[in-house]
């Protein structure tokens, strides 16, 4: 599978977990995170992917913030969040990147600026950064299903698309 298959792909597996979790689980934690916590990260990260290939693709050398996913976490408070919106608004925010991805052209790939905590990062290898992210959520998620829902029919599913990646978000 192609970097932008697996990336366009990734909203409607995540969809397919959170249709298949009985609600009763959808806020339980196990592991880093609830589902529910993980849908959301996701979502809110997914904008600030999409705000960084923007401004590499249109600034010189930008300085890119980090993102402190627990600080926005506790702010929006995710446990309280609705599941499906959530899906939706990942979904809705990757169709974005990767319209925006595909319009970058050819000289834009080298473009380069600085991300905080990171240093200098280069457009070209955006997409797999946001590929990691996604596997080392799909891991996660695998390792909460394994938690609180044993049967669930994606398990390994989720554990074949994440390998190769990062087991944690931390390290992605």
């Amino acid at each position: 599978m192609d970097l932008f298959s697996f990336l366009s792909g990734t909203p409607a597996v995540v969809a397919r977990v959170a249709a298949q979790v009985p609600a009763a689980v959808v806020r339980v934690r196990s592991g880093p995170c609830a589902l529910v916590e993980h849908v959301w990260h996701l979502a809110d990260l997914e904008v600030v992917f999409d705000e960084r290939i923007r401004r590499l693709a249109s600034e010189d050398d930008p300085f890119l913030p980090d993102f402190d996913g627990e600080r926005v976490a506790k702010e929006r408070q995710y446990l309280t969040l609705d599941l499906a919106a959530g899906v939706a608004a990942f979904a809705s925010a990757r169709e974005e990147t990767l319209r925006r991805l595909r319009d970058v052209g050819s000289e834009g790939w080298e473009r380069r600026g600085r991300q905080e905590g990171v240093g200098t990062v280069s457009l070209a290898e955006l997409p797999g950064r946001i590929a990691d992210h996604d596997r080392a959520h799909l891991n996660e998620v695998a390792g909460l299903l394994s938690d609180l829902v044993p049967a669930h029919p994606m398990i390994d599913e989720l554990r074949g698309l994440a390998q190769g990646g990062p087991k944690s978000s931390k390290a992605a």
